[in-house]
């Protein structure tokens, strides 16, 4: 078993460093709306056209607008409205994560499974991201979110290699494995190939060192704090992990005991930006 996995990640590396690994492209709609978002001189007309070429995408940004978590006194029917709302910058981020979800998708039935249960967990990290970005922090909601949708991205290659070589990873505790030891390593490169601001870039590989040492909260802190959360009370190893030792939990100011009434607390806010990413 162990040689199966040393055997795909040593290919894995080999491709990485080789420069042949093929990397996931942004869907189309994402790059032309991080293209005018990105633009001093754009406007919200600009970004409407833009979004408004994607029927599914615009009903998902009207329904962002219209969330309960953005306390809105009146009900918004069109995406131009919905644009004024939510700000260039925000729809920029929340309109990338939403996008990504076509990129989860394959042929083979396990792969395409796995693919769907790792884009389900990331938008319920999302949403949790949301949450606590917004109660513990002065950083953005939006930016916390896309970081939550992209916190697992590489293990997209992986999948996609999966596919290919169905004889070597037939078997999901390989895949598991090989998932989890490479696809933070691979996530980072994924994002600095997209360009993605600086403060996300290392989202892959920082949201897992849970004795990270630095100075103040940043978006790795949330994800972190959110994917435990996330898998608190399951059986998966994740619920396993002693809280007093990641160092997320005092720079968002969180006391790792009270994890669990804290999130009662927050229960029905996280579900309502849950229910906008799925």
């Amino acid at each position: 078993m162990n040689q199966v996995v040393d055997t795909v990640r040593q290919e894995l590396l080999d491709a990485i460093e080789k420069d042949q690994l093929v990397l996931p492209t942004l869907p189309e709609v994402a790059l032309r709306v991080r293209e005018v978002a990105e633009d001093p001189d754009a406007s919200i007309d600009q970004l409407s056209k833009v979004i408004g070429n994607d029927a599914a995408l615009t009903a998902r940004i009207i329904k962002v607008a219209n969330s309960p978590l953005l306390r809105a006194s009146r009900e918004i029917e069109d995406l131009k409205m919905a644009l004024m709302r939510l700000g260039m910058e925000y729809t920029c981020n929340i309109a990338t994560g939403l996008a990504m979800e076509q990129m989860f998708q394959a042929t083979s039935d396990m792969v395409d499974k796995r693919m769907r249960e790792i884009w389900s967990r990331a938008s319920e990290i999302a949403g949790i991201c949301h949450v606590l970005c917004k109660h513990y922090t002065k950083l953005r909601p939006d930016q916390a979110t896309l970081a939550g949708l992209t916190h697992k991205i590489g293990a997209l290659p992986i999948l996609t290699y999966a596919e290919e070589h169905p004889a070597l990873l037939r078997d999901s505790i390989t895949l598991d494995r090989v998932i989890d030891s490479l696809h933070a390593q691979i996530g980072d490169k994924i994002l600095e190939r997209w360009d993605f601001p600086a403060e996300l870039r290392k989202i892959p590989s920082q949201h897992v060192d849970f004795t990270r040492q630095q100075d103040n909260v940043d978006y790795a802190d949330i994800v972190t704090v959110a994917m435990l959360q996330s898998y608190m009370g399951s059986d998966h190893p994740l619920a396993d992990v002693d809280y007093q030792q990641v160092t997320s939990f005092a720079r968002l100011g969180l006391d790792p005991d009270m994890q669990e009434a804290e999130a009662e607390d927050l229960s029905d806010e996280m579900e309502a930006a849950m229910s906008f990413l799925q």
